[in-house]
């Protein structure tokens, strides 16, 4: 579940998803972020969320 920035409606699934990866940190791991991007059926905004992180 995702809330909207906008108008703070819930939405359920996002319409893309895709992962990316992070900068290192100091040890040298990166940070795998899993990112949604979602569409507001109230307001008609899409916005952003990341939905998992994951060192790598």
């Amino acid at each position: 579940m995702a809330k909207c920035p906008s108008c703070s409606g819930e939405i359920s699934t996002p319409r893309k998803t895709w992962k990316m990866a992070g900068r290192p940190d100091r040890k040298g791991k990166r940070t795998e972020l899993t990112i949604g991007l979602f569409d507001c059926r109230r307001c008609n905004k899409a916005f952003r969320k990341v939905l998992a992180k994951k060192k790598i």
